[in-house]
């Protein structure tokens, strides 16, 4: 298992190394293509992936995708409450068929998997995305390796103990603090190359706190709905790690909030 789970990670990292340099078009059709996955690994947890709400769900998820693509986030709420209203639209009319929380799933699936998977790729597209992009592993996987040496070497307090028996609080602590210095050092060794970002040192690491907090949320938030609906991975796809779901969880909460600190700070940080 370990050798199938550090294979993995190898391919993994290889290929985000190849596709945050690209950017573009083939970075937005991966992440297109991991929503969908994702999505149908989450509609198949709350056991709506063979109705007719899945199948309008991965439609907005496409046409959402085509919007980014040529309009970046212009028409991201637009889309986002089409979607909505698509969705009740097929409830109305197909009434009974569907449950309340069928509908609200179909919608969540939309959100939660697609829209916040599309901000790795917005931001590539931002001012010095090739640079920030990368903010979004440190934020997410390196907080987590953090988390854990910190937990194992001087955890003590439970953070959730019911969800999540071995996350302490002195662990998380230990994520934050060094994915924010992580940043800070990422920031110092490229700070002349980031030609649009005054004090590139502090924004990194700002965004890699605010990244590191927020992705370790979405890795409980995943935990949460795999107990709620008693599956042990979300898939199967990549060996040693689960599914989509079970690899980008906190990728997912890390990538919108890295977009937007960046967009905060160098608004703020002259």
């Amino acid at each position: 298992m370990f050798l199938k789970r550090l294979g993995s990670g190898i391919i993994l990292l290889a290929a985000a190394i190849v596709l945050f340099y690209t950017g573009g078009t083939p970075l937005l059709l991966v992440c297109a293509v991991l929503s969908l996955i994702g999505q149908h690994e989450f509609y198949r947890a709350i056991g709506i992936d063979h109705k007719a709400l899945s199948a309008i769900g991965y439609l907005m998820t496409a046409v959402y995708y085509m919007l980014v693509m040529f309009e970046g986030m212009a028409y991201m709420t637009a889309m986002i409450v089409c979607s909505l209203l698509v969705l009740m639209t097929a409830y109305v009319v197909t009434f009974p068929e569907y449950k309340t929380e069928e509908v609200t799933g179909a919608f969540f699936g939309v959100c939660y998997v697609s829209v916040l998977m599309s901000f790795i790729y917005l931001t590539r597209a931002h001012s010095d995305g090739v640079y920030f992009v990368w903010l979004i592993l440190m934020s997410a996987w390196g907080s987590d390796t953090l988390a854990y040496c910190t937990g194992m070497l001087i955890g003590k307090h439970r953070m959730v103990p019911k969800l999540s028996p071995k996350k302490t609080w002195e662990g998380a602590a230990g994520g934050i603090l060094g994915a924010g210095a992580l940043g800070f050092l990422y920031g110092f060794v490229f700070r002349g190359k980031m030609i649009d970002t005054q004090m590139p040192q502090l924004v990194c690491a700002l965004a890699c706190i605010a990244g590191a907090v927020i992705s370790m949320i979405g890795d409980l938030a995943a935990s949460a709905i795999k107990r709620n609906h008693d599956i042990k991975d979300y898939g199967t796809l990549i060996p040693g790690h689960g599914g989509v779901l079970d690899r980008f969880d906190s990728m997912l909460f890390a990538a919108p909030a890295i977009y937007y600190a960046i967009i905060l700070a160098q608004r703020f940080i002259r």
